[in-house]
């Protein structure tokens, strides 16, 4: 289930990217020159629903990451519970040797 959220977040999230690109920006720059003929045309409507749609998309998003973080079944471990499973070496010098390391002739 984890696996299908993640897929799903991932495709809404490469939605969004199209769904930002495609909108007319709201700030200075070239776009404000052609802003007044935009809503003479009725394309003020079509950006109203874009970004209903962008922000729906974004809510959706959240949602989704919020359910998918809580269904994880991934749990952090403590320094004793780390220290508790690590295997500490006999004192009686079971220590292992190092291989020899043959020299090559010259």
């Amino acid at each position: 289930m984890g696996q299908v959220l993640s897929v799903v977040i991932v495709i809404l999230s490469i939605v969004l990217v199209l769904f930002v690109l495609v909108q007319n920006s709201k700030g200075g720059g070239l776009a404000s020159n052609f802003s007044n003929g935009n809503q003479m045309l009725g394309v003020r409507k079509t950006t109203d629903a874009l970004e209903k749609i962008t922000w729906s998309l974004v809510a959706i998003i959240v949602v989704l990451c919020i359910a998918s973080s809580s269904m994880s079944k991934t749990t952090v471990a403590t320094a004793s519970e780390v220290s508790d499973q690590v295997e500490i070496p006999a004192q009686g010098g079971a220590v292992p040797e190092e291989a020899p390391v043959e020299v090559p002739a010259e």
